[in-house]
């Protein structure tokens, strides 16, 4: 299996994976979104953590010793991204827990609709990725199916777009910084996570829920909708460019879409289903190079057992 094509699994996997999100996070909607992030961040931090300090203790030496011995300039500029990929990815799951619970699933569906869109076309202008007319025919017809759903209220279309600037410039981010271990970084910013956090949740005097179900659905949150889905993302931006792991993001408000209609019974019209349908052919298009020779691959090789 090449590269490309693991990293478009790895991006494909934790999109879908994301899609179901909003199932535990409305399991304690009755919680502050501040509280629910709060002790995501930890429970994540810490899993994290313990994975690194019992398997990851050679690469971690390897990375400190990689910052350290850059040269001054190129060391403030990666300490300055990391950073800011910590921020960014702490913002965005404070806006998209508060979306879920407090403004609409559709809205934080559609927040994962317009993320795709600011990624690629910030990948094309910024990281100078490369664009051709097959990409540019999946971002026009993906946008179409935005201008299709956003027909929701002025509060809803802030909240989206606000929640997916901050995951589409993480992303962004992340794919800049290539010189460290996935995992090792996926730690770091969750200690920036926490700090970023702490000083709101102090301010707002909340405690820590002693609810052992709470518990429960968090540590759920941290290793299977938080920690598997990132580093799946982060394993994919090193072999793909972000504009398509950006478009791969599609399947995630798919998914929730459906989330929403089956299992939270929200409603739907046709509309609404022609435009979700819209953004599956944009994903399929924008892909076709690396499904194409996927399935090329796989007929040669059927061929070549048969024989």
């Amino acid at each position: 299996m090449s590269l490309k094509l693991k990293c478009f699994l790895a991006a494909l996997s934790a999109n879908i994976i994301w899609g179901f999100v909003a199932v535990p996070i409305r399991f304690v909607q009755n919680y502050e979104a501040e509280q629910i992030l709060f002790c995501r961040i930890i429970a994540s931090l810490i899993i994290c953590w313990l994975f690194i300090a019992c398997f990851q203790r050679k690469q971690l030496r390897v990375d400190i010793n990689t910052l350290t011995s850059a040269p001054k300039k190129e060391r403030k500029t990666l300490i300055l991204l990391l950073l800011t990929s910590g921020v960014l990815i702490t913002f965005n799951w404070y806006a998209f827990i508060y979306v879920i619970n407090h403004v609409s699933l559709n809205s934080a569906a559609f927040a994962y609709m317009i993320c795709p869109l600011i990624t690629a076309l910030s990948g094309f202008m910024i990281l100078k990725e490369d664009i051709n007319n097959q990409k540019i025919v999946g971002i026009m017809i993906a946008l179409i199916s935005v201008l299709i759903l956003a027909t929701g209220s002025l509060h809803e279309v802030l909240w989206s777009i606000i929640t997916a600037s901050f995951y589409a410039f993480y992303l962004i981010v992340q794919r800049v910084i290539k010189a460290f271990n996935k995992i090792n970084m996926l730690g770091l910013q969750l200690i920036i996570a926490f700090i970023v956090i702490l000083p709101l949740y102090l301010n707002l005097g909340l405690s820590l829920p002693t609810n052992l179900n709470f518990w429960f659905d968090i540590i759920i949150i941290a290793v299977l909708f938080t920690l598997i889905p990132l580093f799946l993302s982060l394993f994919a931006l090193g072999g793909l460019p972000s504009s398509t792991v950006g478009i791969i993001i599609y399947i995630n408000p798919v998914i929730a879409f459906g989330v929403a209609f089956l299992y939270f019974h929200e409603g739907i019209t046709l509309i609404q289903g022609f435009a979700y349908l819209l953004l599956v052919i944009a994903v399929i298009i924008f892909n076709w190079k690396i499904l194409s020779g996927t399935i090329r691959k796989l007929a040669t090789r059927e061929a070549t057992d048969f024989e």
